[in-house]
């Protein structure tokens, strides 16, 4: 999260910390100094993916493959300097972030909300100002730079904590990011990736000495001062009292920018008058309405020390005894070896999710694009739950017998207040001869387990008995027609022509250089398929957590959205079958594609029958829809005025902006707010 108000105070008042720098001159110095150490840039990917995603589209679930030509010339640029690059991204959300984490949630909830709004009435994509991040994007970016041969890790605690360690052990020339905590961090130089112009390389250096010398105090005294403006640890809603005696007593002229940094210098005023020691540290926690916990303050300080530093804050004892209960969490999975193998593919980014699931029986899932007033289509967090409860089984082998724990969600979807976790029970998959264990999966070779692997991942998505012809695919497309059947198995509302929309994408989109695809135009932007595209988007990481647990019966690279979607493409795929388009329209008049379409479309069917599933043809509009779609109403407005489809669901609970958006919304279509349409969630079988 880092200090509020703390980057905005440097650039606006301490411009003198914010100093111009070419990266270029100053790997060739560090070369200078340090011939045996290459220049290294230690780089927080998770600050850096909103800058990263620069392709014009970005509500139709991303253009993934525009993306990845993006990150490969922010490669080359560092590469033709001599510059070694190292990602690190976020691998948990610790315990003391989590209400801060919830709150981002909401907030994303709300933008979302608005963003469909948008759509519906205009049709179209809005402005930057309303950009959100295309679903699943930091996740995906990790294996994209991963695949183009970068060093990726995931971290095992807070992302900015192992960023700034490795900077300072590694005598790294810098961090790139955008992230204030970079300021309070006695770590290497912190540059910013707001400020970075690729093909000069030239960025923003903050300077802390500077920062340090206009406040007043000293680099001893930054982590205190970041306690006392509030952080992760230490709530702001606790200094409000201690701010106010500061600004009262303070001597400083107010700096008429704010009350934010009128605070900031007073907060740095007040503690450049007391002693560094421990003993002030716990006479200021006396002073503060810390509550029950008087540790508070000694535990932020000490987050700030990075190995093999001390503070006189804090005694030397205190720092060594919060490492090692760190160190000392006993994980939920026992087996040594096998938690071993996880942590490692963990941190190297190799698996998703697992070491989560086995460390600590906990995940989360942030928020997709996802149309909170489409009645007809679950929230991905409820359509890929049973997914997730075969493979928390296969993970906690809870057939084994005894009790199986329960795994603590934290999924985004509509009417989940976030209040606490959802606890899921594991539930066995189907497997002929029972479940592998996790030593068969993960160590055990010979095309035995390789036929192993691949059936338990299949039966996650309880298609184990369609092996055969799924294992006779090329590997992507294979996934692609899993997770297919799957989501037309459990969505009762997807139609024929979603089937029709996405074989046509997955086909069409194999020739397709990532130039071609950015000079793709859409003209107008359907807001039913932007959810859908999300929705399978979730599916994919669905995929690759299966994948994980299972021993890799795919390779990861086959199960990545470049390989098998395209924003743009799916929209234009989903408009053209949508209006009753020929297949031979939507394969675009190449004649090869006609009969793998025809035998995907086929087997899904087939899969679908299997499953007692018959998949229909979706109406399309009737005269007086288009005549309202002419007149400017929203493709889901023209389709509410069908009265066929108007049914009861059922009510969650929901945010008053819920409530005022969807009274908006039924206002707009002349219904009476007192009985509002919620969304309905299809039940999987238990």
């Amino acid at each position: 999260m880092g200090v509020r108000g703390l980057q905005g105070f440097v650039a606006r008042i301490c411009p003198h910390a914010c100093q111009t720098v070419d990266l270029r001159q100053m790997a060739e110095k560090h070369r200078i100094d340090h011939p045996d150490c290459p220049p290294v840039i230690v780089v927080d990917a998770m600050s850096c993916v909103r800058r990263w995603y620069t392709p014009e589209s970005w509500v139709c679930g991303g253009q993934w493959r525009e993306y990845l030509a993006v990150l490969e010339d922010f490669i080359n640029a560092f590469m033709a300097a001599g510059i070694k690059l190292v990602f690190y991204f976020d691998g948990v959300v610790e315990e003391k972030k989590r209400d801060e984490w919830i709150k981002r949630r909401m907030k994303n909830t709300e933008e979302i909300a608005r963003l469909f709004q948008f759509i519906k009435t205009y049709r179209t994509q809005p402005g930057r100002e309303m950009f959100v991040l295309p679903s699943a994007l930091p996740t995906f970016t990790r294996y994209a730079l991963k695949s183009l041969g970068q060093k990726t890790v995931c971290t095992l605690q807070e992302a900015d904590f192992e960023v700034a360690a490795y900077g300072l052990q590694h005598k790294c020339i810098g961090i790139l990011g955008q992230d204030s905590d970079y300021l309070i961090y006695d770590t290497c130089p912190y540059f910013s990736i707001e400020n970075l112009c690729l093909d000069r390389l030239v960025t923003v250096m903050y300077s802390r000495e500077v920062l340090c010398r206009v406040l007043g105090i000293s680099l001893t005294h930054l982590p205190l001062f970041a306690c006392l403006l509030g952080n992760d640890i230490v709530p702001e809603s606790m200094l409000e009292g201690f701010w106010n005696k500061c600004l009262t007593k303070s001597s400083l002229r107010s700096c008429s920018y704010s009350r934010r940094a009128d605070i900031l210098m007073s907060v740095a005023e007040y503690i450049s008058k007391i002693p560094c020691s421990y003993s002030s540290l716990k006479k200021l926690e006396e002073i503060l309405p810390l509550g029950s916990d008087k540790t508070l303050l000694c535990r932020g300080v000490s987050s700030y020390l990075l190995p093999g530093q001390q503070s006189p804050w804090v005694p030397y004892n205190e720092t060594i005894c919060q490492m090692l209960s760190l160190q000392q969490q006993s994980p939920l999975c026992q087996d040594k070896e096998i938690f071993q193998l996880a942590k490692e593919q963990h941190i190297q980014s190799e698996n998703y999710s697992i070491f989560n699931i086995l460390s600590h029986g906990e995940i989360d899932c942030s928020n997709s694009l996802e149309d909170d007033f489409d009645r007809e289509i679950p929230g991905q967090a409820l359509i890929y739950r049973p997914v997730r409860q075969h493979i928390y089984s296969i993970l906690l082998e809870s057939g084994k017998g005894g009790t199986c724990p329960l795994v603590k969600e934290w999924f985004v979807y509509f009417g989940n207040p976030l209040k606490q976790p959802d606890l899921i029970q594991p539930v066995q998959p189907s497997v002929t001869g029972g479940t592998p264990s996790l030593k068969t999966l993960w160590l055990a070779k010979g095309p035995d387990v390789e036929k192993q692997r691949y059936s338990t991942f299949l039966a996650c998505f309880r298609l184990q008995d369609e092996m055969e012809e799924l294992q006779a695919l090329e590997a992507p497309v294979a996934g692609f027609c899993c997770l297919l059947a799957y989501l037309m198995i459990e969505v009762s509302s997807l139609s024929l022509e979603d089937l029709n929309a996405f074989l046509a994408l997955v086909l069409c989109l194999k020739g397709k250089s990532a130039a071609q695809l950015k000079g793709l135009q859409v003209a107008q932007v359907d807001s039913r398929a932007v959810h859908l595209g999300a929705v399978l988007i979730r599916g994919l990481t669905t995929l690759l957590m299966a994948n994980s647990a299972c021993g890799f019966p795919f390779r990861m690279d086959d199960l990545m959205p470049w390989a098998v979607f395209d924003g743009k493409l799916f929209q234009e795929k989903y408009q053209k079958a949508h209006r009753g388009c020929s297949m031979e329209e939507l394969l675009e008049g190449n004649e090869s594609l006609y009969t793998p379409f025809q035998n995907l479309k086929s087997l899904i069917c087939k899969i679908c029958m299997a499953k007692n599933r018959t998949i229909q043809s979706r109406p399309r509009r009737n005269q007086l829809a288009e005549v309202l779609v002419a007149l400017g109403y929203s493709e889901e407005e023209a389709r509410d005025f069908n009265p066929r489809l108007h049914q009861p669901h059922r009510s969650h609970v929901v945010s008053p902006y819920h409530n005022q958006m969807r009274e908006r919304h039924l206002q707009s279509q002349g219904r009476e707010s007192g009985h509002p349409h919620g969304r309905r969630y299809h039940n999987p079988p238990q």
